[in-house]
Parts: C-alpha cells; sequence; structure tokens
C-alpha cells in the first residue's frame, strides 16, 4: 500500500441537526500510523464528525472514506476496522478489570484462554495489574480512562478514535494516558484525536485540523501552525510600569508590527509577521537596542515561536470576524 495510504478521507461532509449545521463541510485527509489531531472548542462539531466517521450517525451530504471503504454503503466493514473509546468500550462499573476485559474479549470473539491472556497483557501494559480484581467503580478517572482504551484495543484496531481522551484528568493521568497514546501508534494503529487541548494536540499528533462552527479553518502540521500567524513573538519586561507606553511605540515601530499588552503591567508582547525566525531574531535584537538608547530597562527578554494557543486565538478571531 505504501506510505500513502489513507486511513480517513472526507470530501464535503455536512451533518445538521434542526437549523444546526454541526459538520458544515468538512474536508480530512488522515495518512495512515500517525495520530491527526481534530482541534476545537466545546461545539466545534467534532464529536459529531467522529460519531459519522465510525457509523454511528449517517452524514447528510458529502461522503467519507475508512482506509477506502464509504462509511454508509458499507459500514460493517469499517467497523471491524475502527474502535471508539467512550461508546463501544461500555464498561461494567460493578465487575472488576480484568472481567470487564475477558468478557469484551469474548465477545469480540476470542476463547476463554485467549480472552484471559489478552486481558493480563492490556492490563500489564496499561499499569493496571494491581488494580485487576477491584471493581471498576472504585478506579480513580486516569485508571478508569486507561481500561476504556484497553478495552477499545482489544482487538488491535486499525483506526482508534479517541475522543477527548485526558478531560478532567489530573496532569499525572493525562501523560499516562499520552503515554498509550503512542504505544497504540508504535503498534500500527492510526489515532484520530479530538481534543480542546493545544498542548495535548502539539505533543501527539503529526498534523492537526482545527475545527469552528462545523468548519476545518486550518490544517497541517504543528510547526506549520504556528508560523503561518508569523515568524515568531518577542516578550518583553520593563523594570519600569511608567515607560510602558513609550516601549510599546519603539517596539512597534522597530518591529513594523502589533503591539499586545499584556495583563502583567511591566509585560509587553509584540508578534512578528512574515519571515524566517532567524529574521525576526535579528529584528528583535535590533528593537533591544533602540529601547536601551530611550534609556528603557529590560528586565526579561524572550523570542519563541508563536505557541498553539496563539495560533487558535488568531485563527479562531478570523474565523468569527468573516
Amino acid at each position: 500500500m505504501g506510505t500513502m495510504e489513507r486511513a480517513i478521507e472526507t470530501v464535503g461532509l455536512v451533518k445538521t441537526f434542526g437549523e444546526t449545521r454541526a459538520v458544515d463541510g468538512v474536508d480530512l485527509s488522515v495518512p495512515a500510523g500517525t495520530v491527526y489531531g481534530v482541534l476545537g472548542p466545546n461545539g466545534a462539531g467534532k464529536t459529531t464528525a467522529v460519531r459519522i466517521l465510525a457509523t454511528l450517525l449517517r452524514p447528510d451530504g458529502g461522503e467519507a472514506r475508512i482506509f477506502g471503504h464509504d462509511v454508509v454503503r458499507e459500514a460493517d466493514v469499517v467497523r471491524a476496522k475502527v474502535s471508539l473509546t467512550g461508546q463501544y468500550a461500555s464498561v461494567d462499573e460493578d465487575l472488576t478489570g480484568v472481567e470487564n476485559l475477558v468478557l469484551l474479549g469474548r465477545l469480540v470473539g476470542h476463547r476463554k484462554r485467549a480472552a484471559r491472556s489478552r486481558a493480563d497483557e492490556l492490563l500489564t501494559a496499561f499499569g493496571l495489574t494491581e488494580a485487576a480484581d477491584r471493581q471498576v467503580k472504585k478506579y480513580s478517572g486516569g485508571m478508569r480512562r486507561r481500561l476504556d482504551i484497553a478495552a477499545s484495543i482489544l482487538n488491535t484496531p486499525e483506526l482508534l478514535f479517541l475522543d477527548e481522551p485526558t478531560t478532567g484528568l489530573d496532569p499525572r493521568s493525562r501523560n499516562q494516558v499520552w503515554d498509550i497514546v503512542r504505544a497504540v501508534v508504535a503498534y500500527g494503529t492510526t489515532v484520530l484525536l479530538t481534543t480542546q487541548y493545544l498542548d495535548e494536540a502539539d505533543r501527539l499528533a503529526g498534523r492537526i485540523a482545527v475545527i469552528d462552527h462545523g468548519k476545518v479553518i486550518a490544517e497541517g502540521t504543528p510547526g506549520a501552525l504556528k508560523s503561518s500567524i508569523g515568524a515568531g513573538t518577542v516578550h518583553v519586561r520593563l523594570r519600569e510600569a511608567h515607560q510602558r507606553g513609550e516601549a510599546a511605540e519603539i517596539l512597534g515601530a522597530a518591529l513594523a508590527a502589533t503591539v499586545l499588552p499584556d495583563a502583567d503591567p511591566l509585560a509587553l508582547t509584540v508578534r512578528i509577521g512574515g519571515g524566517s525566525e532567524r529574521g525576526a531574531a535579528e529584528h528583535a535584537s535590533r528593537a533591544l537596542a533602540e529601547l536601551a538608547a530611550a534609556g528603557i530597562v529590560v528586565d526579561d527578554f524572550s523570542l519563541g515561536q508563536p505557541s498553539l494557543d496563539e495560533v487558535f486565538l488568531a485563527l479562531t478571531a478570523k474565523g468569527a470576524g468573516s
């Protein structure tokens, strides 16, 4: 098949609920064997799109293929290839971790002994061996999420949908879920990850689609999305708050860019437009020299690539304005 095989291909996907177009002409192309991030605020249409791809909802327009199979006409073939956390992994609260996995293993067609050894293998891989004989209702949020993911890869799926897998988890549990996502991909599974967390998409995904109001408003690698809104961001912290106005004028003129005042009365942020990161560094050092010449003391200075948060704000502002 080569590296160019597409795990997901959608063209003009539409889903309406009454007056609301939850998914409004979404085009996606997801290479097999990768983590693909779908990023957007609550209500952006991420979950609806995932439910169409997992054959749980029929689209009202457009088409979607999973490994070349149409999600409507070949729904059975598609279901055999995909798994969706939180939806199919209907874990029973009253059973123990191991009982759940053995039961689900039997349901997907493993014989008793094979179901038991697969359950043990997954419990070990997901760090749940000690909790194996405890009822799931006594599990923490992070343990529960890990069991959900274990349940959804009992039959190593070709495509795993992770719909906001770390919402509401503490940082330690989030990191554990991230490690599992990496392990699942190393196994050869393609992962479609929907999330509201920019750092999550940044760490895990090779490519990201940003969705707002049912539309894809940007798509690319995390690096390309960051450089799309400018070559860099300069953060400056002054010693004297009363000099902030003058500093903003000097920086704005020197960098030919907009200066954003921070909540901190001593700080300023300047987004440098197009051009390379190296060019951005040269401009920034010139601007610093001009501040010094004007007698403005800078206590702290940094030049960085824009964060995904800044990209997201810039994109959604653009989307809202159009």
